[in-house]
């Protein structure tokens, strides 16, 4: 067989599978773009919900009708006009009469039709009833008044409107969001009185700027009292692309002690939020915070109760943390992609966006006048042809009796058009009494004054412009109110840091010689006397608070750190620094130091190395450390000494056969990290068995207390005057029986 023959089905057309995909996949995006998920710019409603509200009117389920099952009405929907799931079709009616989902809600809905904490646990559609509320005349009020093209539903047995014949933007006041295929809509809402006067505005000053609209809209106004905290600026930029992000914030009150929480923003959840906050004090990130109460009703639909701990809690400052990490303060995106009058998708700023809809408004209201125009010559044309029956009443009598086709003879004998012989002819005997021919002339008469008014309207763009104009202001008066959503200006909220949350609490930090932490809370803690593992004991403990970090130096001169309230409690063993911290392998932690940023200490190694340098130094969140103290070989990092202010402050190092060197601290260089300079001096030849013991730093009025086994020996601040010398020099030797020093403490 040829490559160019290919087989020839009979019914079938082949094409590549490439061609068919890039096809179908094309016409599936329209449609989701054109027919599901982005509204129509003229009445601001997708289709599904177009077809609803449309079905529902057919129904006679407007605003003064008593409701009917949602069932019904569903059922109308998906089986005349969109043949869809009923779940989907439901769920979208059920949106349109949430009024916290909704500015302006279309339908009135009476049963379950879900709550702002769980939006969709509204009941099935044969337990709720509904109908249009008034403000959806706005929508339908001109529909039969040839204002819309009509389109053939699905299954050709019926017409459908293309559009609504919306008085009003109808898009702008409820807003939308919708996904499409690469592309989606998130239009806010918005009020009724601010949209009419911004286009009543555009409608006087065809130049005004998105600038001078926004003097009328001031920003969305969504169906909740929560504050609107984008700065104008933002708004403003946001209305000039149709692109941007609105953020809304909680409103709260005092109440005595308590912090009320009385609004939430838009589709924010109670319910979620409380266990937002509930979690964070589960977690123990919310220690200001002693309990939270729900206590929303029908009267208070937003009431949540915050209770401090104390009247010292800063309501503002945990409220700005609350708003930074809770759904209290939330972000909207804002993007005005709809399909305009030409039937294409695309973002339009505000002005533009007004401005096609006056124009869908204007457009509107010209064949709404045109067809009352066409009906007001059609019954002009038709009395005309009644006056003349009933100027020569006799002779028409005569001739629908003595005729067998009275009609030709009419038309012939009077000139009259074939509607008006019909109109004659089906003319009831009770209309021509004489009273009659006067009610004829009167509405002849008013016809006639309308016809003049709707001509004139329709000839002159300024009497055109003006009805519009007064249509609107009618609207705005009947269903207008006041904005919902302030606008305030507000700084950025701040989380606050772990340790701002924490409070700030005595605390001591036990070290063991395996490395196990712990703390204790309280500075008067033995830690000599808690209870440590098999083979383990005491390697140092310092003294801190809760909400300051703790610094940790291994063998290597790494310095790695951690929140001192995080630490395990001191009731147990502890927990290891590896399971915190990665050193290098064979590593092992020597010692630790904690206190604010600012303050010094002196870092020395046991070969009589070191140098002062500042706490933050030590600091860092890299769980493999980071270099702080370099080593000599063999060298061991000792325990830092906290430097107090003054200048006056002695360093003072002792070796382990009782060499003891006092130098100003002045003498040592502060440096950020290092070898440091030598503080005191051990010959070369006593290198191998003579090492620093430790080091600490002296201030006047403290005493120095030499450690030696179970003995201790104090030195006052002018007892150190026998070992002063210059830095790095041998120093003094300490009386006999003193010279096996195991370690130095400050009192």
């Amino acid at each position: 067989m040829s490559d160019t023959v290919r087989p020839v089905f009979h019914g079938f057309e082949q094409i590549p599978l490439r061609e068919y995909a890039e096809r179908a996949y094309l016409d599936y995006s329209m449609y989701v773009v054109l027919d599901r998920a982005l509204p129509f710019l003229g009445d601001g409603l997708k289709p599904v919900q177009r077809r609803i509200i449309y079905a529902m009117s057919e129904l006679g389920l407007n605003a003064g009708a008593k409701p009917k099952k949602s069932a019904r009405t569903v059922g109308d929907v998906i089986g005349k006009f969109h043949p869809h799931g009923d779940s989907a079709c439901y769920e979208a009616m059920v949106l349109m009469a949430q009024p916290f989902s909704y500015r302006y809600p279309l339908i009135e809905g009476q049963g379950n039709f879900g709550s702002s904490d769980d939006p969709k646990s509204f009941a099935a559609m044969r337990y709720t009833e509904s109908k249009l509320t008034p403000i959806a005349e706005v929508l339908l009020g001109e529909l039969g008044q040839g204002t819309v093209d009509w389109d053939p539903n699905f299954d050709g047995t019926l017409e459908e409107p293309t559009w609504m014949p919306a008085r009003l933007p109808h898009l702008l006041l409820n807003g939308t969001t919708g996904i499409a295929v690469g592309m989606a809509t998130d239009v806010p809402p918005h009020n009724l009185n601010e949209v009419v006067s911004a286009c009543v505005r555009l409608l006087d000053d065809p130049d005004a700027t998105t600038r001078d609209l926004c003097e009328h809209i001031l920003g969305p106004d969504y169906p909740t009292a929560a504050e609107i905290i984008t700065p104008r600026a933002d708004l403003i930029a946001m209305y000039e692309t149709g692109l941007g992000s609105v953020r809304a914030r909680a409103v709260f009150e005092k109440d005595g002690a308590n912090i009320v929480i009385t609004a939430l923003p838009y589709q924010a959840s109670p319910s979620k939020v409380i266990e937002q906050i509930a979690t964070q004090m589960r977690a123990k990130k919310l220690p200001w915070l002693e309990d939270i109460r729900d206590e929303s009703d029908h009267a208070n639909p937003t009431r949540i109760v915050l209770v401090p701990r104390s009247n010292r809690v800063d309501a503002e400052q945990l409220m700005g943390h609350l708003f930074a990490t809770t759904d209290l303060e939330k972000s909207f995106r804002v993007n005005f992609n709809v399909i305009g009058l030409e039937g294409r998708p695309q973002v339009k700023g505000l002005k533009t966006f007004l401005a096609e809809w006056l124009r869908f408004r204007t457009d509107t209201v010209t064949r709404r006048l045109k067809h009352r125009l066409d009906k007001v010559e059609r019954r002009l044309h038709l009395l005309e042809g009644l006056l003349i029956a009933f100027l020569n009443l006799d002779e028409v009598i005569r001739i629908i009796r003595s005729e067998d086709e009275p009609k030709p003879v009419l038309i012939q004998r009077f000139k009259l058009s074939d509607d008006q012989a019909d109109y004659i002819l089906e003319t009831k005997l009770r209309q021509l009494a004489r009273l009659e021919e006067m009610k004829i002339r009167g509405e002849e008469a008013e016809l006639d004054a309308e016809r003049d008014r709707i001509i004139a309207t329709l000839d002159s763009k300024a009497k055109l412009k003006k009805l519009v104009k007064d249509e609107l202001l009618a609207d705005a008066k009947k269903f207008g109110d006041a904005r919902r959503s302030p606008l305030v200006a507000r700084e950025a909220a701040q989380a606050l840091s772990e340790t701002e949350l924490v409070a700030s609490e005595p605390m001591t930090i036990v070290l063991s010689e395996k490395g196990w932490i712990r703390a204790a809370k309280g500075h008067d803690v033995d830690a000599a006397s808690l209870s440590y593992r098999d083979g383990d004991g005491l390697l140092a403990a310092v003294k801190g608070r809760s909400t300051q970090q703790v610094a940790f130096l291994d063998s290597t001169g790494r310095s790695y750190s951690t929140v001192a309230h995080t630490l395990p409690s001191a009731r147990g063993n502890g927990e290891p620094l590896t399971g915190r911290f990665s050193p290098v392998s064979g590593a092992s932690f020597q010692a630790m130091a904690s206190g604010e940023n600012d303050t010094r200490f002196v870092l020395a190694s046991s070969h009589g190395y070191g140098f002062v340098t500042r706490f933050e130094n030590l600091t860092g969140r890299n769980k493999a450390g980071k270099a702080m103290l370099s080593l000599t070989p063999n060298a061991r990092v000792l325990q830092p000494a906290q430097v107090a202010t003054g200048e006056k402050d002695r360093v003072v190092a002792v070796t382990n056969v009782g060499h003891l060197l006092a130098f100003p601290v002045s003498e040592l260089p502060e440096l950020d990290k290092g070898k440091g300079n030598k503080i005191i001096d051990i010959p070369k030849a006593k290198l191998g068995t003579e090492r620093v013991v430790a080091v600490a730093v002296v201030a006047p009025g403290s005493t120095l207390v030499v450690k030696s086994g179970t003995r201790t020996m104090s030195l006052s601040f002018k007892d150190l005057e026998e070992y002063l010398g210059a830095r790095a020099t041998r120093g003094g030797l300490l009386p006999r029986g003193w010279q096996k020093v195991e370690g130095l403490d400050v009192q």
